[in-house]
């Protein structure tokens, strides 16, 4: 596919995410449909996709219309190509641009803030409450592509080896420092699922923020944890390897087809996990030295993986989800021993989601105390994510 070729296809995808096709779902589609297009087509696709939709609202202003076409055109001005020369109409070109559709490109007036910084009108308020004078530095790096991040398994490998092994395969990395284990990807990222180092279980996909954010509960050997929201389990193999493959270490999902690559992917990683369904843990009950609660959220720390779930989300959304995790809080609670802790994370950058329900557990819950708590926003580098870890007397 030539570049303009690529626009095109940008372009309609676009177009059929604007009207409610979710973005994974509508590239799917097109990949299969267009067998033609090659592995380096599809991830510039997908690419420039990612990018309108991570600046959606600004790149309409830019381009002058909320269409796939005017996305497309802010993405092309505002990364410096020429327009014209790519607008062409020949064999497989976007269409030229109009009198009209020139005269309108960055002709807007001034942006509202949510427009320029790309977020829904109804978050400001919340937003301009828990970022506070971070709120453009984060938003900034909102609008970037997110980075490939590895955890190296300590349970197989060093960093060191990790580190050679992926390099026979010509995926170069360099640590990260948010995080004792973390390798981040500079080159190749796209090699990694058939690299050698992935297949033996040496390192894992996972955000350093994620990453923190595990280590930061406080997992050690001995221990009796749960992973109470375990999902596909990137937590709970960390949580593993922090306890040295001693002690006990269970996983629960209200959703247990969420856990269903997770036992394969422990195999494979040497940890040794329990898979909890919710009749099973009720059944018994297990007493815990650590429960872990990743909570589920608006998932707004994510933002950069994500873009398209940063325009379906409104106010009812944000009140099912915290209403949720007041009540996933307060189940939780139950396995933690006596002198146990509990830790509640999110992927979230919202007060609402993270300090203010720490605050009403601790209000309604006698016994608990708040230990320590942690935020975390891509300006550190990672995703946005809270952790708290609150201890019952």
């Amino acid at each position: 596919m030539t570049p303009a070729a690529r626009l095109s296809a940008a372009i309609g995808l676009l177009d059929d995410i604007l009207s409610g096709e979710p973005a994974e779902r509508s590239l799917t589609r097109w990949a299969r449909q267009n067998r033609y297009a090659g592995s380096k087509d599809r991830a510039a696709v997908r690419d420039v996709v990612f990018d309108c939709l991570r600046q959606k609202r600004s790149l309409a202003h830019l381009g002058g219309a909320m269409s796939g076409r005017g996305l497309v055109v802010g993405h092309q001005v505002q990364t410096g190509e020429d327009v014209a020369a790519l607008f062409s109409g020949d064999r497989f070109a976007p269409q030229p641009l109009s009198a009209d559709e020139q005269a309108a490109i960055g002709a807007g007036a001034e942006p509202s803030l949510p427009v320029a910084m790309n977020f829904p009108d109804f978050l400001l308020p919340e937003l301009l409450r828990s970022l506070g004078d971070d709120l453009p530095a984060v938003m900034e790096a909102m609008a970037l592509r997110a980075p490939v991040d590895l955890r190296v398994n300590s349970l197989k490998a060093t960093v060191e080896d990790a580190e050679r092994m992926l390099a026979r395969d010509l995926i170069f990395t360099e640590p990260h420092g948010l995080a004792l284990n973390a390798l981040r990807i500079t080159q190749n990222p796209r090699k990694l699922a058939r690299s050698l180092a992935y297949d033996y279980g040496l390192v894992e996909l996972q955000d350093v923020s994620s990453q923190a954010v595990a280590a930061f509960c406080g997992a050690t050997s001995g221990m009796t944890v749960l992973d109470y929201c375990a999902g596909g389990g990137g937590k709970t193999l960390a949580l593993a390897a922090d306890m040295g493959g001693t002690g006990v270490l269970l996983a629960h999902d209200a959703n247990a087809r969420r856990m269903k690559d997770l036992p394969e992917r422990a195999r494979r990683a040497d940890a040794n996990v329990q898979v909890l369904s919710s009749d099973a843990l009720r059944q018994n009950t297990p007493a815990c030295d650590l429960v872990v609660v990743d909570a589920p959220c608006t998932g707004t720390g994510a933002w950069r993986r994500n873009p398209d779930a940063k325009w379906r989300i409104g106010q009812d959304f944000v009140d099912k989800i915290t209403t949720l995790q007041t009540q996933i809080l307060d189940e939780a609670a139950r396995y933690v021993n006596p002198g146990g802790v509990m830790a509640y994370a999110t992927c979230s950058i919202l007060n609402v989601e993270n300090c203010d329900q720490v605050t009403a557990f601790l209000s309604r819950s006698a016994g608990w105390e708040l230990l320590e708590d942690m935020s975390l926003t891509p300006v550190q580098g990672g995703d946005g994510f809270y952790c708290a870890r609150l201890h019952r007397k």
